[in-house]
């Protein structure tokens, strides 16, 4: 395997640079905005860096040949780091590195303290926010009338309401959360109380959360990722893939299904190979068929398909043929892989016409490349697909995580930023 950095003004011209040195077949795993150093280097234009990789006996053609030899195993992990090294700026960072105790010893004390440190950066965010609201509601005040606490709670709702549309939270969702706390505020509930109830609300509405796991049986699990274009399917398959064979030591195959983009399937051989994991594309169902005898007796065959638009009839039914003859001979896990960015009206559109055809859980992605993450509830709540995991860079195999329910509401909530988590 040959892997190089390329840079150029654009990322057009560093790619070009790539293939005339590597050839036509080279793999473009990674490209990047490089900062010029020094003062001078403010007033130029930021180049490109584009990391490209092929095969030292590349013949042009993707095959299923058996995998180069590379790293030992237990080296895995640094060589996919080196091919994609860096972080990328303002990346938000989903590391479980603040989860409170959650085992079976926990008990409801810890889990109410652990609630309250959730709930401290929100409470002072609030607390500042409040003092302006309480400031304008004494100036409107007669003069030598109280302040009324009422209309103190009334503003800490409405506060608490907008914060949820700021995070493009559905208004038809907020208004059913905070429907559902309203009869506090005639108890006279203390504020504290109210954003605790709120909180928990919306932690449980997220449900429980699914991951890819083992058979009980031995048997190999099927795992396919669908969705459309563009979302990062190929290298969310390339992490979780890492993941599994380097955390956890299992035995992984990756197949894909996708014949229409081959730099596609350049790009999850290249890290097949990486991992000296078995690689399989899938013309047919008599393809999948043997495939999958061939790997009956691994841990997790993983499926990429092709991404294309919801609408396409042909190619969801395509699809939808590849999952049940998987089914007929395995378990069977499907995920749908959406890119946080995506329009709510067009997720709605995705969400709603894979859920008519198959029952899946649902991977967001490009967490770093937007600050409101009100789709997530919004979908969860729509659809009512487990939630599973994030991926929050291209970075592999380090950005992609678990989803976290608890970080996800603290933002929601307006406790931190994106780029605090």
């Amino acid at each position: 395997m040959i892997i190089k950095k390329f840079v150029g003004k654009t990322e057009e011209e560093a790619t070009k640079a790539a293939r005339e040195s590597l050839g036509e077949n080279a793999v473009v795993l990674n490209a990047k905005p490089i900062k010029n150093k020094g003062l001078f280097g403010l007033f130029r234009k930021p180049k490109v860096e584009v990391t490209a990789a092929r095969e030292e006996a590349d013949d042009g053609n993707v095959s299923n040949s058996r995998p180069v030899k590379l790293p030992p195993k237990e080296d895995r992990s640094s060589a996919l780091r080196d091919i994609i090294p860096e972080e990328r700026p303002g990346r938000l960072d989903l590391k479980a590195g603040d989860e409170e105790g959650s085992g079976s010893g926990s008990t409801a004390s810890q889990y109410e303290k652990a609630i309250d440190e959730k709930l401290e950066s929100i409470h002072s965010l609030i607390e500042k926010q409040m003092k302006k609201e309480t400031s304008e509601i004494l100036a409107e005040a007669a003069p030598g009338e109280e302040k009324d606490s009422d209309s103190e709670m009334f503003k800490f709702i409405k506060l608490i309401y907008n914060t949820l549309i700021d995070n493009e939270v559905d208004e038809k969702y907020a208004d059913e959360l905070l429907d559902e706390v309203e009869n506090h505020r005639s108890k006279k509930f203390s504020m504290d109380y109210l954003l605790s109830s709120i909180y928990q609300k919306l932690v449980l509405k997220f449900g429980e959360v699914r991951l890819i796991s083992k058979t009980d049986d031995g048997r190999a699990r099927a795992v396919f990722f669908i969705g459309p274009t563009g979302v990062g399917k190929t290298t969310t398959i390339a992490k979780l893939a890492s993941l599994k064979c380097v955390n956890e030591k299992a035995k992984v195959a990756l197949f894909t299904t996708d014949t229409y983009r081959v730099k596609a399937a350049e790009q999850l051989k290249t890290y097949a190979d990486i991992l000296q994991i078995p690689f399989r594309i899938i013309y047919s169902l008599e393809d999948l068929n043997a495939a999958i005898e061939e790997f009956a007796n691994y841990d997790y065959i993983m499926v990429d398909t092709a991404g294309h638009s919801p609408n396409n009839n042909e190619q969801m039914e395509a699809q939808r043929q590849f999952i049940e003859a998987a089914e007929a001979k395995l378990p069977v896990e499907t995920y749908l892989v959406l890119s946080i960015t995506t329009k709510y009206r067009d997720l709605i559109n995705i969400a709603d016409t894979y859920a008519r055809q198959l029952k899946y859980r649902i991977v967001f992605t490009k967490l770093d490349e937007t600050a409101a993450f009100g789709n997530m509830l919004n979908l969860r709540l729509r659809v009512d697909a487990p939630m599973s995991y994030v991926t929050n860079g291209q970075n592999v195999p380090d950005d992609i995580e678990e989803f976290n329910a608890q970080k996800i509401v603290r933002i929601l909530l307006g406790g931190r930023s994106a780029d605090e988590v």
